[in-house]
């Protein structure tokens, strides 16, 4: 091994091999507050349609648009901030999004009719897709070998606590007796509160060492990085240093179009798409699923009975999700639960009086709930921040979630027409055919990347420079 890929080898292992320390949990709670306010924003316009529709008179088309366009416009924030991460790189990029989902969520609180609260839900839905592309990334290249999944997870699992606390409060509103035209204002601007809370934490945060050693190429700044990630003294010494980024030059750039990442991307970007299309279509219109289920049931009752779902059935699948991601892997989680899903959707459309029975109904679909959070809906954001190269990682995870919230757009958009054409029993079928396409996906496409370091599992050569004197034809990666 040449003298100046010591030091490169020598900065990945320390990053590998840490053990999970503050500075790891500080990155996690930084990305993970953006997360709690994405699922809050996405979620909470449910039931806030519901009380606006006599108030701002809205038809069926008016409710689909406004409880969908937020991930229709998320799809452009995450193409946008995932290009941009690869480009000027991740710190430059973390906190502007957030930034803007506070402005829009402010704005939306004073919308004073329908067009109004659909421009500022496109502001809201475009810092949620650049929240999506950038806190995966930069979580994952802070992470550890063993424990990437458990961090990148976590980040993910926050949105748990925002899915749990739109119908919370909304429950509180609902019982309190607030006016309605008072309460939906309300509860809009607080979606703006956890996500301010963490903008100045993001603007300081320091570039990743994997983007400083692997685009940048400074030894310096990434060993100082990685002293403050593992809570130990950098070992390169200035002279080796300054030795090795005059004798260094970055690889080539890897591309999408490129075996195997192209198919990759067909397998993160297609299963968050599938996964989406059946997690935002049930989630955002619960109250309406509800509603026909229970017709003489009160908003305040569906949105407890909402509230009890997301309580015992999909928050402990995040965290579970979240527990054995490091130990059986993410591959086997996301097809597993793909499958329950499909089963548990099919069993709804098929069973007499699965679709009218609350209880053959409300079991069977805290099932596929439970398999959502313990399946695919965590699995689908940690992937694409694993499995590619440095250069192309914004983008790619950038691209997966932009399809993820095209397919949450879908699935918001379509479902509340659907109800009416087909009921909530032709709802399912349709769902547990867009999760066993998931599984299929799944197992085609997607390599098992756990406790392999992360330039292994994303097909990156462990050595990223190279001596000024090399070849410039050398090839960017190899398949792992």
């Amino acid at each position: 091994m040449a003298d100046s890929e010591a030091p490169v080898n020598n900065l990945y292992h320390s990053l590998d091999e840490a053990k999970v320390g503050r500075n790891h949990w500080l990155t996690v709670f930084t990305s993970g507050m953006g997360f709690f306010t994405d699922a809050y924003d996405l979620f909470i316009i449910g039931t806030v349609t519901v009380l606006l529709t006599p108030i701002f008179h809205l038809n069926t088309n008016q409710i689909s648009l406004l409880n969908s366009i937020s991930l229709l416009a998320s799809v452009a924030g995450a193409l946008t901030f995932g290009r941009l991460m690869d480009k000027l790189g991740r710190k430059r990029m973390y906190g502007v999004e957030v930034a803007i989902l506070v402005v829009g969520a402010i704005l939306s609180a004073f919308a004073w009719n329908f067009t109004s609260l659909l421009i500022f839900r496109i502001i809201v839905g475009y810092g949620v897709g650049g929240d999506y592309a950038t806190s995966a990334v930069i979580t994952s290249e802070y992470s550890n070998r063993q424990s990437r999944g458990k961090l990148i997870g976590t980040v993910f699992s926050m949105q748990a606590l925002g899915l749990i606390a739109g119908p919370a409060i909304a429950s509180i509103f609902l019982s309190s007796g607030v006016p309605s035209d008072l309460s939906w204002r309300i509860m809009l601007a607080l979606g703006a509160i956890p996500a301010a809370s963490v903008i100045y934490l993001r603007r300081k945060i320091r570039e990743t060492p994997r983007y400083t050693l692997g685009i940048k190429g400074d030894l310096a700044a990434t060993a100082k990085t990685v002293a403050w990630v593992t809570g130990e003294q950098a070992f390169v010494s200035t002279e080796k240093q300054a030795t090795a980024g005059a004798s260094m030059r970055p690889r080539p750039i890897a591309r999408l179009t490129q075996k195997p990442f192209l198919l990759r991307l067909i397998g993160t970007a297609g299963g968050w798409f599938l996964l989406d299309i059946a997690f935002y279509g049930n989630s955002v219109s619960s109250p309406l699923i509800l509603k026909l289920l229970q017709p003489k049931g009160s908003l305040l009752s569906h949105t407890l009975l909402s509230l009890l779902i997301f309580a015992v059935a999909a928050l402990p699948g995040y965290w579970l999700a979240v527990f054995l991601m490091d130990r059986i892997g993410r591959r086997r989680i996301q097809w597993q639960g793909f499958a329950v899903m499909a089963a548990a959707f099919a069993l709804i459309w098929l069973i007499p009086g699965g679709a009218t029975s609350v209880a053959i109904f409300l079991p069977l679909f805290a099932i596929s709930y439970f398999f959502t959070e313990f399946g695919p809906n965590v699995t689908t954001f940690v992937y694409p921040a694993e499995v590619f190269p440095t250069s192309i990682r914004g983008t790619a995870d950038g691209i997966s979630a932009g399809m993820g919230k095209f397919g949450g757009f879908l699935g918001a958009l379509l479902v509340p027409h659907l109800l009416q054409s087909v009921g909530i029993s032709g709802v399912m079928g349709i769902m547990a055919a867009v999760s066993i396409v998931g599984v299929l996906l799944t197992i085609v496409a997607l390599p098992e990347p756990r406790g392999r370091s992360l330039e292994d599992a994303s097909g990156e050569l462990p050595v990223l420079f190279e001596p000024d004197s090399a070849s410039t034809t050398s090839p960017t990666a190899t398949a792992s």
